[in-house]
């Protein structure tokens, strides 16, 4: 995700191409699940206590969206929509959640936030750098420790809530985790469309003719805002589901994780760009707590 590692952009660059309104539409009527409790003219408590009514809705509601999707979509633009789709119905599962009267309503904050950070992770790099867009943008197959720490801090959240309910239920920390998401996932946003087609989800080794040095606008702030965005999402969202566990482990694994690629993205980066990076590197901290970025002996 360096700020100055990705192929040049063509044309399309800062328009929609046809993957990203496929995306886009898909994601919006995957969302549309959260309309379901006005078209049955009952309260959102559709998932929480479902009956027979609401999940015979919710199923049809599936049904009929992958019915669609299959019929507009060709098969490489249906495997986009599907998986924006999927993203969406998450999403609007979470709001359902979020404005009923459930215990489960911090979920569902959780639910959008997550929702929406990998639907905009794609359509950002489909507006910013069309040219190395694929399945990969959606950051779904992230990585097996990624996914293996999403699982457990779902598997805290449902044993905590039946064994300790009560931890579930203070609003003010969630609304604090929350604030982190959603500070975190705008700083890491802002660096993509700063970076623009210097941004890349996979670290390059070889500098292209177009390869530039971000250090204009968030750039300014942090030599890594990218990483201190997702960093600080991270660890959001576990404050917002008030996961004690999840949240230390997650602070721990991902500032580790975060010191061992700033430092071999560094090494790179001096490689392209030499002395340029170096003083930049002194004038500009790295943003992550404690983390100083690769050493160089003069």
């Amino acid at each position: 995700m360096m700020a100055a590692a990705a192929a040049a952009a063509g044309p399309r660059r800062g328009r929609l191409g046809r993957e990203a309104r496929a995306s886009l539409a898909a994601f919006l009527l995957g969302a549309s699940v959260a309309a379901l409790p006005v078209a049955l003219g009952s309260p959102s408590a559709l998932l929480a206590a479902p009956g027979l009514r609401g999940r015979l809705a919710l199923a049809l509601h599936v049904a009929g969206v992958n019915a669609a999707l299959l019929l507009l979509y060709p098969r490489p633009l249906y495997k986009i929509a599907v998986r924006a789709c999927f993203l969406g119905f998450a999403f609007g599962c979470g709001l359902l959640l979020s404005t009923g009267r459930s215990a489960w309503r911090h979920f569902g904050w959780y639910m959008c936030s997550l929702s929406l950070f990998h639907y905009s992770e794609y359509l950002v790099t489909a507006i910013n750098n069309p040219r190395s867009l694929s399945l990969d943008s959606f950051l779904l197959n992230h990585s097996f420790e990624y996914n293996l720490a999403a699982l457990s801090s779902w598997v805290e959240f449902t044993l905590e809530k039946l064994l300790f309910p009560e931890l579930k239920q203070i609003t003010w920390l969630s609304t604090v985790g929350l604030l982190m998401v959603i500070f975190g996932d705008c700083l890491r946003k802002a660096a993509m469309l700063t970076a623009g087609s210097n941004f890349n989800h996979i670290v390059q080794n070889e500098k292209s003719d177009t390869h530039t040095l971000v250090t204009s606008g968030v750039y300014g702030w942090f030599r890594h805002p990218s990483y201190v965005g997702w960093f600080y999402w991270s660890i959001g969202t576990q404050v917002l589901l008030c996961n004690p566990i999840c949240m230390v482990g997650y602070a721990l694994v991902s500032w580790r994780f975060f010191r061992e690629r700033i430092e071999e993205e560094e090494i790179t980066l001096i490689h392209f760009f030499g002395e340029e990076y170096l003083e930049y590197k002194r004038k500009v901290p790295s943003g992550l707590p404690f983390i100083r970025g690769v050493r160089v002996e003069l």
